[in-house]
């Protein structure tokens, strides 16, 4: 995730660069869904092949040693499955952050355990509220979602609010970063489309239409550092933003842009496999929610063993990664890292191809 906002507002205060420590774990809990949206990575429905009590508390005890601290638990939507307040509760017992991603149709029924048992919050909003209906195929799906942050804000949970950019959702952009504004909410997060799940029935944008909407983000993250707006943006799933980012900071700081170049470097782009971890329903073990292959399975085989030893893996974590196209001499690649190797086999069936979404 790349938090531009952040990076802009610290180059410009002269705060050393830090490492990022630890590993963050994706871990969608089940793949029950009270909804049925056309981005959805992993085909939510009713499936209840789950991992059971016992077998998601042994998974936890393993985290410490996998060095996982952050945890983003997710679905489907997080809240069907009866047992997330327990399972959230072990993770902060390990000293793990917990936070929860969720469509937020079911937020009020549970906010103090919610306000309980999670770090942070974030809940989607795809657009206008035709827009966000129709993408999440559900009438009034959109104001149960806006109410869940307001409920959210006003028990002081923290709360931010998640958007997809596709081609359907694009044009609510400015939409969104007003409504925001105006509700007062601390973060914006933009997930770019990968080709995964529902999602492979879906097309992208453009190239030009990206880099415009792109930029657009951007810019806002400009706005809002220099007027002092507390909105915290943030982008994920398309690591090509900071490049972008870094060469609008040249044009506008170009005395500080070495500062923010070895700040993004130590970011290290697209993370999938090195310092993010995934692991669905089933107890599948992914670099990523996107890939289309498993490393292992925690059912069959020590999640410690399966993170230490595979290919795929190895693969992901050399520095730089060996890709091909126009990734092979691309000089930002010590910044974007490749970007997403899920888009990379959607399209070319090869994990180590251009990544397709790359917009530069």
């Amino acid at each position: 995730m790349l938090r531009m906002t952040e990076y802009i507002r610290e180059t410009l205060e002269g705060k050393k660069p830090k490492a990022f420590e630890g590993v963050i774990l994706i871990w969608n809990l089940t793949n029950r869904c009270n909804l049925y949206c056309k981005h959805c990575y992993s085909f939510a429905n009713k499936d209840r092949e789950e991992l059971t009590r016992e077998e998601a508390s042994n998974f936890v005890h393993k985290l410490p040693t996998l060095g996982v601290k952050y945890a983003i638990l997710s679905g489907g939507e997080p809240l069907l499955r009866e047992d997330i307040f327990y399972v959230a509760k072990l993770l902060k017992e390990k000293g793990i952050r917990t936070y929860l991603s969720t469509n937020g149709l079911l937020v009020k029924d549970h906010l103090k355990d919610i306000k309980e048992s999670f770090d942070y919050v974030g809940i989607s909003l795809d657009g206008r509220p035709e827009v966000h209906d129709s993408f999440r195929g559900r009438k009034s799906s959109f104001y149960l979602s806006l109410d869940a942050i307001r409920e959210c804000l006003k028990e002081g949970i923290k709360v931010g609010l998640r958007f997809t950019l596709t081609p359907i959702t694009a044009g609510s952009l400015p939409f969104i970063f007003e409504l925001a504004e105006r509700e007062g909410i601390p973060k914006v997060y933009v997930s770019h489309l990968v080709y995964s799940g529902r999602a492979r029935r879906l097309s992208d944008l453009e190239k030009e239409d990206y880099r415009k909407w792109v930029g657009f983000i951007v810019d806002k993250a400009f706005e809002y550092v220099q007027k002092k707006v507390p909105i915290d943006i943030v982008t994920g799933n398309n690591e090509a933003d900071a490049v972008v980012l870094y060469r609008e900071f040249t044009r506008r700081y170009p005395d500080l842009a070495k500062d923010l170049y070895e700040r993004l470097t130590l970011w290290g782009g697209n993370q999938a496999g090195v310092r993010l971890m995934n692991i669905n329903h089933r107890g599948d073990v992914k670099p990523d929610p996107f890939f289309f292959h498993s490393v292992g399975n925690i059912r069959e085989e020590d999640p410690v063993k399966i993170w230490q030893r595979n290919a795929l893996l190895s693969f992901l974590r050399e520095r730089p990664r060996r890709l091909k196209g126009k990734c092979d001499n691309c000089p930002y690649l010590e910044i974007c890292n490749g970007n997403s190797r899920a888009r990379a086999y959607a399209v070319f069936g090869d994990y180590a191809q251009e990544d397709p979404a790359c917009y530069l």
